[in-house]
């Protein structure tokens, strides 16, 4: 049975301390910025004081995504796939910045778009029936992830493609802040329920076979 590696574990753990550490600490650092009202994309724009604090955590943030769908080896190579592409749409939105905080990009919307909606649909094609995986990866778990993030994508899309819209960077924070701790969730829970398994399925936490 393939297992979560550690190294899925580490990014599985790094994840929602960077995402939440980044922006925090971002805004903290532009007197007058709202949260609220303004984008995480805002704090990385071509025009931002903060730009290379915050282009530096979505770095960071996509490179760990690359490293858990690499070492979370449960996951199926469904989601694998998809949690890779997630992650090369977030370099992508992230090397396409946003020109202004009054103008913005298509091809960054473009990525930020796909990189949202691939971290929303991954849970759908990481399902497993077996019992040797845990509940969120079989189908009541994984279908109702991915029902939620789903619906709260498709609010944070249409607020941030509405010009004006007041709260914007609160529906924003909502699905990145859920997106990355379902995911965390998930590998954290399946690399424990596999340590549970172990004796009784004869697999090493790297996959390799124990006794015949």
């Amino acid at each position: 049975m393939p297992v979560i590696g550690i190294w899925a574990v580490i990014a599985a753990t790094l994840g929602p301390i960077q995402n939440v550490l980044g922006w925090t600490i971002s805004a903290a650092l532009w007197p007058g910025y709202d949260p609220i009202a303004k984008t995480i994309s805002d704090l990385a724009a071509d025009d931002s004081p903060v730009k290379w604090v915050q282009t530096g955590f979505f770095l960071f943030g996509s490179s760990l995504t690359l490293i858990a769908a690499w070492s979370g080896k449960a996951l199926g190579y469904p989601a694998r796939i998809t949690l890779f592409l997630a992650g090369l749409a977030s370099f992508g939105f992230t090397i396409f910045a946003t020109p202004t905080q009054t103008s913005y990009s298509d091809a960054h919307r473009l990525f930020a778009s796909i990189a949202f909606l691939l971290f929303s649909i991954w849970p759908l094609l990481a399902i497993h029936r077996s019992k040797d995986y845990h509940w969120s990866l079989r189908p009541v778990g994984a279908i109702s992830a991915t029902l939620v993030m789903g619906l709260t994508t498709l609010w944070f899309l249409m607020t941030w493609l509405e010009p004006g819209q007041p709260m914007v960077g609160l529906s924003e924070r909502v699905i990145a802040v859920m997106q990355v701790l379902w995911l965390s969730f998930v590998i954290w829970a399946q690399y424990l329920h596999q340590r549970k398994k172990k004796p009784a399925s004869g697999f090493s936490l790297e996959g390799e076979e124990l006794y015949g």
